[in-house]
């Protein structure tokens, strides 16, 4: 079983923000299972589904971003899920718009939905799949940018990038992360 959590924040005020790229690429991998995310568990949203006959949780932490951990501990302790089979979908502002970087380990790089999970678990060692969002530009704010929205080619550039995201979750699932990552660590839309 692997458990598969894509990070945001809930709400229409911040539907479509770069904070919630782990949302839009869960609601892929969701269309692209058959999955439907809409079981109210684990502080957050639960979907599942099957591939290559091994079950598959879609979990998105209704939480806030700042607290993402409190869903995914309680998600990973109830269903007994390694960490091995622990996979995160987040927004990165250490990476260009349009670019993917997954990783086996590491830590939260100031990112505090991933701190959050890092802290709740007691371990780093989980995949998980950043998706570049991008520096903000001048002198804006950081949290005014990840609350924002795409605008011109970036749209584009995201959707396919988001898309990515999904298929390289399913690849982690279906072949491992190292496959995974000689795949889509490349990836530049």
């Amino acid at each position: 079983m692997f458990l598969i959590a894509g990070l945001g924040n809930p709400g229409k005020k911040y539907e479509s923000t770069r904070h919630n790229v782990g949302f839009m690429a869960l609601d892929i991998i969701a269309e692209k299972t058959g999955a439907k995310i809409n079981k109210v568990k684990f502080k957050g949203l639960l979907g599942e589904s099957v591939i290559n006959k091994e079950k598959i949780l879609l979990l998105k932490p209704l939480t806030y971003m700042n607290l993402s951990g409190q869903s995914v501990l309680d998600a990973i302790n109830y269903y007994k899920i390694p960490l091995k089979n622990l996979i995160i979908i987040y927004d990165d502002m250490d990476l260009p718009v349009g670019r993917l970087r997954i990783r086996t380990e590491g830590s939260g790089a100031g990112h505090r939905g991933m701190d959050s999970i890092i802290y709740q678990l007691t371990s780093d060692k989980f995949s998980r799949i950043r998706i570049g969002i991008g520096r903000p530009e001048g002198q804006k704010d950081a949290v005014d940018h990840v609350l924002g929205k795409f605008y011109g080619e970036e749209v584009e550039k995201i959707k396919a990038t988001i898309e990515a995201a999904a298929k390289a979750a399913l690849l982690i699932v279906t072949d491992g992360a190292e496959q995974a990552m000689n795949t889509y660590n490349g990836f530049e839309a």
